[in-house]
């Protein structure tokens, strides 16, 4: 009985999260506290000192990618798991691609 209970996912993820806590209360003691380091708060540049800059990354080209390879992969899933005696498989399948398609060119219409 005790052997079901401790695999069950929110045990075991209680237990870990106790392990966790535990491991870094015992490991604080070797962090370096405050800000007496000299370059504590400044960015690597290999031992270079070089004046820091705000980097805003743009994004505006990695979502459209990104919803593309999610529409991909959601439909060979779902076409890779009809049942092959499924009796209107073959419809199923050609409206589930037309469907992607039209999202993939509304995606990348200019």
């Amino acid at each position: 009985m005790i052997d079901k209970i401790l695999l069950l996912p929110p045990i075991v993820f209680l237990i870990l999260l106790v392990i966790g806590y535990v491991i870094s209360l015992s490991l604080s003691g070797l962090a370096a506290k405050g800000h007496a380091s000299a370059g504590k708060l400044e960015q690597y540049a290999c031992g270079e000192d070089i004046p820091a800059q705000n980097i805003r990354p743009d994004y505006s080209q990695f979502f459209p990618f990104a919803i593309f390879f999610t529409i991909m992969h959601v439909v060979a899933l779902v076409l890779t798991t009809i049942p092959m005696n499924f009796s209107s498989g073959y419809v199923l399948e050609a409206i589930f691609i037309l469907s992607a398609m039209v999202g993939l060119l509304i995606l990348f219409r200019r």
